[in-house]
């Protein structure tokens, strides 16, 4: 057989092979804040926007803006707030806790999830799915601190992600909702 042909199927088959291990974004659980879980497949043809969220950081007052965002975009994107209390201990509160500061302090109305791990050994398959190329498809990342933004579109695939100093207002995230 000629050295080329050899050679492209051989690429053929590891892309295809790629493709095929990609995980789909809709089979990840992740509980929500009141231990119920949220089915991710319930939001097809919605874009998400996941956000690793603290109550003691210096971008908590992004969480008025991830409110404005929903209440702009709710037919078209759902937010998803992913408590971590892997940056600076900066989330500390347990559940209640949580959940009464988004309500009180910002009027919280978007999907709050479980404490979660972001990074590291314990990283909730959730943002294993976000950080890994090999597993969304379409890059990998590191998560660097509170409020780094990861955007899914409607069907499912990563569009892309954003550090803290982006805010969920900024036209980096809105043009994909227009």
């Amino acid at each position: 057989m000629n050295p080329f042909k050899i050679f492209a199927r051989t690429l053929f088959s590891k892309e295809t092979d790629n493709i095929n291990s990609l995980q789909s974004i809709y089979n990840i659980e992740i509980n929500g804040i009141n231990g119920k879980p949220i089915v991710l497949s319930n939001f097809k043809g919605k874009h998400l926007l996941f956000v690793n969220v603290a109550s003691k950081c210096g971008f908590t007052p992004q969480y008025k803006d991830l409110q404005e965002l929903h209440d702009a975009y709710k037919e078209k994107l759902v937010i998803i707030g992913v408590p971590c209390n892997q940056f600076g201990k900066q989330e500390p509160g347990n559940t209640k806790e949580i959940e009464t500061f988004c309500e009180v302090n910002y009027g919280v109305t978007f999907l709050i999830s479980e404490k979660t791990e972001v990074k590291g050994s314990n990283i909730h398959p959730l943002y294993k799915w976000l950080t890994q190329k090999s597993k969304n498809g379409v890059s990998s990342s590191i998560v660097k601190w509170n409020f780094q933004k990861y955007l899914v579109n409607s069907e499912g695939k990563l569009i892309d992600y954003y550090f803290s100093t982006t805010k969920p207002t900024n036209v980096k995230i809105t043009k994909h909702l227009k």
